[in-house]
């Protein structure tokens, strides 16, 4: 993880309420970084702040924004510009949701949305903060993928497809300027993400399933290493490995819709 000029290490978090988000600002904040805690739900991010600063005795900023809209989206990234002593050093791009139904029985506006999250977001947060970081000449970016980017998945799994494509482009790109980028591909996780779908879990082996500290830990390591993707655990390494290896139609016959 790079080293930032400023004596302050902060980090951005998106979807950071729950799941791998909240998970992702509990264990950066246990390592001593300052949050900007970014949300849909306002009252739930100050519940998160006021359990992180007690916890941690961080600073604790709340940013409440649809990043599905485009002028709550643009508060986001104005607030990823800033420079000196208030400079984000770290942005984890993890707001997500998805869809249950096939392609073509969901509403376009529908996949609009999943698209504008999952990609424009991302995109234009990261663009806004490495504006900011290379002027500084340090940060790091983590981009939330899934091994749903390595198969024919739908919507889902192209938008994870270009999330790892970008980052491993951008970290080739940048690194050598001071900035790491980093996809993480996990799994299924235990978090609120298959039950806001009303997916029934029963179905997926329990060796599967991660819960979201140890996959938030893996990840941490392989982003301090200056990795451009990161598939926590063996099994899910195997997972994408014979995604490659296997006929396609075979992969997507299978049952890796999960993050």
């Amino acid at each position: 993880m790079s080293t930032p000029h400023s004596s302050t290490a902060r980090a951005l978090v998106t979807g950071a309420t729950a799941g791998i988000g909240a998970e992702f600002a509990r264990q950066l904040a246990a390592s001593g970084h300052d949050l900007v805690l970014v949300a849909r739900d306002e009252a739930r991010l100050q519940e998160r702040a006021v359990e992180l600063r007690a916890a941690y005795g961080v600073s604790v900023e709340v940013l409440p924004a649809d990043l599905v809209d485009r002028v709550a989206l643009a508060t986001v990234e104005a607030r990823l510009t800033a420079s000196g002593a208030d400079r984000v050093t770290m942005l984890v791009n993890n707001a997500g949701f998805g869809l249950l139904k096939p392609f073509d029985e969901n509403p376009a506006d529908d996949e609009q949305r999943l698209l504008d999250l999952l990609v424009t977001a991302p995109m234009r947060l990261s663009h806004a903060a490495l504006g900011q970081m290379l002027g500084s000449g340090s940060g790091t970016i983590v981009n939330i993928a899934s091994v749903a980017g390595y198969t024919p998945r739908g919507t889902y799994g192209a938008s994870k497809a270009w999330i790892l494509s970008f980052s491993r482009w951008a970290n080739l790109t940048y690194r050598r300027r001071g900035v790491n980028v980093t996809a993480v591909a996990p799994g299924f996780v235990h978090t609120e993400f298959h039950d806001r779908m009303n997916v029934v879990k029963d179905g997926v082996p329990a060796f599967l399933w991660l819960d979201a500290p140890t996959l938030v830990r893996l990840a941490l390591r392989d982003v301090a290493r200056g990795k451009a993707v990161s598939i926590p655990t063996i099994r899910y390494k195997i997972v994408v490995l014979l995604s490659g290896l296997l006929p396609k139609r075979i992969v997507a016959a299978g049952a890796l819709r999960g993050r």
